[in-house]
This record gives structure tokens, sequence and C-alpha cells, in this order.
């Protein structure tokens, strides 16, 4: 009996580790993001459903990870416009945009959006927040935005 009571704690301390250890992995490390420039300015080509900003935007640098459990951690330095070379916004906002599978089984978006986060007249921010993921997120992308939801910076180079 002892036997099988200790088995029993170790298969359950295998399958608790296991979630605890799955909640933690990182779904999505990027070293790089692109502005928002080109084509993708204004409303005319967006992105999984999100129109650019209305004038081209340059980074110095945008890094983070998006995990499992739905932390997602943007850091964002240098994010202006390309005309004056300053940020006009006071907050920006993170963006996961999930392809999924809908409840009738066609492909469709999901766009998951953070809370404001304070960003700096040199376009300097951290977003740090927790969102409630898909049970299956495919090809996440992520995005840095403004309250109304037009990108200014997406994971890419």
């Amino acid at each position: 009996m002892r036997k099988s009571l200790a088995g029993a704690a170790a298969a359950l301390l295998l399958v608790c580790g296991s979630v605890s250890a799955q909640s933690d992995k990182v779904v999505l490390d990027f070293r790089s993001m692109s502005p928002v420039t080109g084509p993708f300015v204004g409303t005319a080509n967006p992105i999984r459903g999100m129109g650019g900003g209305g004038i081209p935007w340059l980074i110095n640098e945008g890094r983070g990870e998006l995990r499992h459990d739905g932390r997602l951690d943007i850091r964002v330095r240098g994010l202006v416009l390309a005309t004056t070379h300053a940020n006009p916004v006071a907050a920006f906002r993170g963006v996961v945009s999930c392809q999924i599978i809908a409840a009738d089984g066609t492909p469709g978006i999901l766009n998951l959006t953070t809370g404001d986060f304070p960003a700096t007249p040199t376009g300097d921010a951290d977003i740090e927040a927790m969102l409630d993921l898909p049970p299956r997120c495919f090809a996440p992308i992520i995005f840095v935005t403004n309250s109304a939801g037009r990108w200014f910076a997406v994971t890419g180079y």
C-alpha cells in the first residue's frame, strides 16, 4: 500500500510539474520588430485586420516574448515618427494576433489587446501583461499599437 501511495504521489507531481512547465513555455521569443512603413501606412493594407499608423514610424529596438500562460512582455526603444523622430502618443498597447479554429471549425483571427502602458516622447515603453490566450494560437504576431488599434510596430525585420 505504501508503494502504491508513493507511486500515486510521484505521478501527481509529474502531472503537476508538466502542467506548470507547459504554462511557463515560451510560445514566441522575438528580437526584432518592424515599424509601419510603405504600403502598410494607413488602413489600405491591414495585417490581421489591423491598419497601420497614419504616417511612417521608426524603431531602434523591439523585443519580447509570449508565454503559453498568456504572459506578454514587449520592450520597445525609439519607436518614433519618421518625420519628427518623436513619439506623440502617451501610451502604447500590445496586441497578440492568433490564427484560430472557430467554434464552427472554420479558420479565424483573434486579436487580444493589453491595456495602456506609458510611452516616453523618445518612444520607449515596457509592456507587461497577462492575456487569455485561446486553446490554440497558430502563427502568433505581436503588434505595438495606440489605443485606437492602429499599429506602429510588428514582429518581423
